[in-house]
């Protein structure tokens, strides 16, 4: 229908990070399928860890775009970092020409303004692979820790995450983002 209305290209945005690779790979597959002329452009969070391995597995099933994120800025609930895209394209049909140490400049620039801005940080270390069963998006997510922290609710954050999961259905599981 977006098609028939005249869209310029089909955007499929995973603002939590719960695209798998085989997911990522079905989903671009069928609609490049249905419209084999239209740009397909694929956004994902690294929440659970294998954002690369998405955007990867979209790429080689016909999406023209995906997002990555300079490797410091990269990870976590940003998106998949870029250095790591560009390593694993290179030599291939999806060879973006970028060369890994054309990216040290600005991931060098991007590592000293993050500490400028550590104490904003929301404090997560990890990646969160139950991002599957509470499936809130990133931004939300470091918000919503932060947020906890700040109110001395660190030991209740796995609690936070289910509540936040039934009030989500209790909703009506409406889009978050």
């Amino acid at each position: 229908q977006l098609v028939d209305m005249g869209v310029h290209s089909l955007a499929i945005k995973d603002m939590a990070g719960l695209l798998t690779p085989r997911s990522a790979g079905v989903l671009v597959k069928a609609l490049r399928q249905e419209h084999p002329n239209m740009p397909i452009h694929v956004h994902t969070h690294d929440t659970a860890g294998n954002g690369v391995a998405s955007m990867l597995a979209a790429a080689h099933a016909g999406a023209d775009v995906v997002d990555g994120a300079i490797d410091a800025m990269s990870g976590l609930t940003s998106q998949p970092s870029l250095g790591a895209i560009v390593a694993n394209i290179r030599g291939t049909i999806f060879d973006t020409g970028i060369h890994s140490s054309e990216l040290n400049e600005p991931n060098t620039y991007r590592e000293n303004v993050r500490i400028l801005y550590a104490p904003f940080e929301s404090g997560q270390l990890s990646g969160s692979s139950n991002v599957y069963q509470h499936e809130i998006p990133g931004g939300q997510y470091t918000n919503l820790l932060f947020q906890s922290k700040q109110l001395g609710l660190t030991e209740r954050w796995p609690q936070i995450k289910r509540k936040y999961a039934e009030a989500n259905i209790i909703m009506g599981d409406i889009p978050k983002v």
